[in-house]
């Protein structure tokens, strides 16, 4: 087949080309240039740049010059603006309105998947490759294309691609998807790959150091937005007390414990942020747990449309432990879900996955109650 390869930079995307080179298949690969490193927003206190291992220039060198040690051409796609309006952009915007977001999952579909794919359908390619640890199958049964997560379900990265159509799981490729992150670091190294050691990246790629709220500072005061930068306000307790102060309601997220400057003999967490007052609402550990919650942008990937209720096992983020619930769906892509056991800390803004075993059934966006 002839394949276009997303070429990331890191071990997991170069193996995966070197295994479709091996197993002689035609390949083009691409690297997407998303963030401008040089704006001076992904900075320490100092003003200097923070390194990233994901998405920066020295990935695209390291993407570079694996396609040409595997002899295949390569090209960079310069998809800034697009990552800043589809992704910076709602994550600020998300904080702002006292969510928790996680950019990845609308990264990799909307913006990743789907470029590639196009540049991918205008050269003839087959297929649509990537180092993702998830597996695609076709059922010829039912004429549709399923989505399973990795073999290893601790590298499973199902969770982030659950936005994809079918036709675009229909060109999608996932060499790794039944490998082990050890298997992985061998196909490298036997193929003598530049990136065969390198580290993997643990943050979002443009905010390298974790700190998502001095981010958002910065990029506010960058496009002259310093007036919607969060102010402090009131910490209260269910009853609606004041017992605290907060530093700006993008600090804080569900579940939160520390740095609350709260000192009480049983611990506090955050248990809601409601924007429109500027409060933290905190309380016991007991407080934090709900039953239900709704999804937005629902998409089904094993089925158009459910008859019914439907009974999977849902994440509510990424390293959640899938809980059995049962699915209503609802008008215009929502969907209500009930847990048969209480569940902690269900975010606003973060991705719910469903699942039936091995299978992404579908998956939404966390909503307010």
């Amino acid at each position: 087949m002839k394949i276009a390869v997303a070429m990331s930079g890191g071990v997991d995307s170069s193996a995966a080309a070197a295994l479709l080179k091996e197993q002689g298949h035609e390949l083009v690969g691409f690297t997407m240039q998303l963030w401008n490193q040089r704006r001076g927003i992904s900075v320490d206190e100092n003003g200097d740049s923070l390194p990233s291992r994901c998405c920066s220039l020295d990935d695209v060198y390291d993407a570079r010059r694996v396609a040409e040690g595997l002899g295949f051409p390569f090209y960079v796609l310069n998809l800034e603006r697009e990552f800043e309006e589809s992704v910076v952009e709602p994550f600020v915007q998300s904080y702002l309105d006292g969510e928790t977001p996680i950019p990845c999952v609308a990264c990799n579909s909307r913006l990743k998947f789907a470029s590639l794919d196009k540049m991918a359908v205008s050269l003839g390619c087959d297929k649509v490759a990537t180092g993702h640890y998830a597996r695609v199958e076709y059922d010829e049964e039912a004429n549709r294309y399923r989505l399973f997560r990795g073999k290893n379900h601790w590298k499973d990265q199902s969770y982030f691609l659950w936005e994809l159509t079918q036709d675009q799981l229909s060109r999608s490729y996932f060499p790794l998807g039944e490998m082990l992150k050890s298997e992985v670091r061998d196909i490298a190294r036997d193929a003598n790959l530049y990136t065969a050691e390198k580290q993997e990246s643990q943050e979002i790629c443009f905010v390298p150091d974790g700190k998502y709220a001095e981010f958002i500072d910065r990029y506010l005061d960058h496009e002259n937005r310093s007036a919607e930068i969060p102010v402090a306000g009131e910490i209260v307790n269910i009853l609606g007390e004041t017992v605290g102060e907060h530093t700006g309601i993008h600090r804080y997220t569900i579940g939160q414990r520390r740095g609350l400057g709260i000192a009480r003999e049983k611990p506090l967490y955050v248990v809601q942020i409601e924007r429109a007052k500027n409060q933290i609402i905190v309380g016991e550990v007991n407080e934090l747990e709900s039953l239900e919650f709704t999804a937005k942008g629902v998409n089904w990937v094993a089925f158009d449309e459910p008859s019914g209720a439907v009974r999977a096992d849902v994440k509510v983020r990424y390293r959640h432990e899938p809980a059995p619930a049962t699915i209503f769906a609802l008008p215009d892509f929502r969907a209500r879900i009930i847990f048969d056991e209480p569940q902690r800390a269900i975010t606003p803004g973060q991705a719910t996955i469903f699942y039936n075993g091995e299978e992404v059934v579908g998956g939404g966006w966390i909503v307010r109650k």
